[in-house]
């Protein structure tokens, strides 16, 4: 009998849609990784960036052209605008690096774009629109100890955020995403995750992206006084560019 293939983008998306996150493998090689971790080491903190057991820097794409290819890195991008549609935009990149004795965060939920009554969530012909997910590009290697990402698949059709101490969804737990540096782990803004100890000697490097859809806000701080720099523009792709809100004109425009 003959059949259709799956193409890595469409099963992508339908992990995206069933378990609410996907880990994509080999996204970005080991001289990259190197770069970016060397880059990370020579941010300096900015606006509402912050240092400490956790380094924390925001909008790091207008620091530097060296930035602008993790925006749509092959294997990512195509299934976020599968996803989001072809015109979604960034809502900002953060650098990250997770110092030994880093405490993680409680269970939680980055964005629900509306609460949905369990009925319609549990129709089966009835799909779950994302609004907002993140790619997050892993520069070290993740096993137990280091910090791994914790998610609860399927937890993005719970309609609501979870409660104090809520660690389950329907009988399933919170599994770590252990993965390679170069790996990325494209999660849906509703799904239920945490971020673990580091109980390591070892310091984890992260890159976040963040996407939307089109009418969802970018976020760029310091917002009012927010300026692009001119040299990143000078070096965008027309996709980075259109990543970075150079849209064309629409109905609220």
């Amino acid at each position: 009998m003959g059949g259709t293939c799956e193409t890595a983008t469409e099963q992508t998306v339908r992990g995206l849609q069933r378990d609410g996150y996907a880990l994509l493998r080999g996204i970005v090689a080991a001289q990259q990784v190197a770069e970016l971790r060397g880059a990370i080491d020579a941010l300096q903190p900015q606006h509402w960036d912050y240092e400490g057991l956790v380094d924390h820097y925001k909008c790091v794409f207008n620091r530097d052209p060296l930035w602008l290819p993790y925006l749509d890195p092959t294997g990512v991008i195509e299934p976020v605008e599968a996803l989001l549609g072809a015109d979604c935009h960034v809502i900002g990149q953060t650098a990250w690096r997770c110092h030994p004795g880093f405490i993680g965060a409680e269970m939680h939920l980055d964005y629900l774009p509306m609460a949905l009554p369990p009925a319609c969530l549990d129709d089966p012909p009835f799909e779950l629109p994302a609004f907002v997910c993140t790619a997050q590009l892993y520069l070290s290697d993740i096993d137990e100890s280091l910090c791994p990402t914790l998610v609860i698949p399927g937890s993005h059709r719970a309609g609501r955020a979870p409660r104090a101490d809520e660690d389950q969804w329907r009988g399933q737990g919170a599994e770590p995403v252990l993965c390679q540096a170069g790996d990325v782990l494209l999660l849906r803004s509703e799904l239920w995750h945490a971020g673990s100890r580091n109980t390591s000697q070892r310091t984890r490097y992260l890159l976040q992206t963040h996407y939307g859809r089109r009418m969802v806000a970018q976020k760029f701080s310091p917002y009012l006084r927010w300026a692009f720099n001119p040299q990143v523009l000078a070096a965008c792709t027309p996709r980075q560019r259109r990543l970075l809100g150079d849209h064309e004109a629409a109905e609220y425009d």
